[in-house]
């Protein structure tokens, strides 16, 4: 159909991208890019989520979960002028794209977003393991260090991190970046 169309037509796709979906995925998928305000069009949207849901399959089985966090991390991401393939990267390390993850430090949700942010905003009980929130959260604290660090991308994530002075987490979402979630 078009999902197999735009497969062929991104040119050097993995073979995964290549598999025809299921039916409920291709439903679910058809949803999602009928309602993508963040895109520039239909067809960018197609080619975006298909390719992504293929890479995301190994770690978000299911399609509508899948689905549901690429839509809101490429809304989150374009809506503070971040790379989506960023954001990506950042949840890949920060949570394993697990929403429900908490960390030692208790930070919570996808973007590993701590606690405390919520009392500072006013809103204590927005709930951090919320897809939306955690990654409306996420990317706008990672655009806000972006700038304060004046565009500088790795001093930008280590203070994500809470690792300022250090390389070490920005090598890790440089290497996810470009291992898994990179643009072809």
């Amino acid at each position: 159909m078009v999902a197999l169309a735009v497969a062929f037509h991104v040119g050097s796709v993995s073979a995964a991208t290549q598999e025809r979906p299921d039916d409920k995925l291709r439903g679910i998928l058809i949803d999602a890019i009928q309602s993508s305000d963040s895109f520039t069009d239909r067809f960018d949207a197609e080619v975006w989520l298909t390719d992504m849901s293929h890479r995301l399959h190994s770690k978000v089985d299911d399609p509508e979960e899948r689905l549901l966090i690429l839509q809101t991390a490429h809304y989150e991401a374009s809506r503070a002028n971040l790379p989506p393939e960023l954001v990506l990267a950042v949840i890949d390390i920060e949570s394993n794209f697990d929403h429900f993850a908490i960390s030692h430090a208790g930070a919570r949700g996808l973007m590993q977003v701590m606690p405390f942010w919520l009392d500072e905003i006013g809103r204590p009980d927005d709930d951090l393991f919320d897809i939306h929130t955690n990654l409306r959260m996420g990317c706008t604290i990672l655009r806000h260090y972006l700038d304060r660090e004046k565009g500088n991308r790795t001093k930008a994530l280590a203070r994500y991190n809470g690792s300022v002075g250090k390389t070490w987490y920005p090598q890790r979402v440089y290497r996810a970046l470009s291992k898994r979630w990179y643009l072809q």
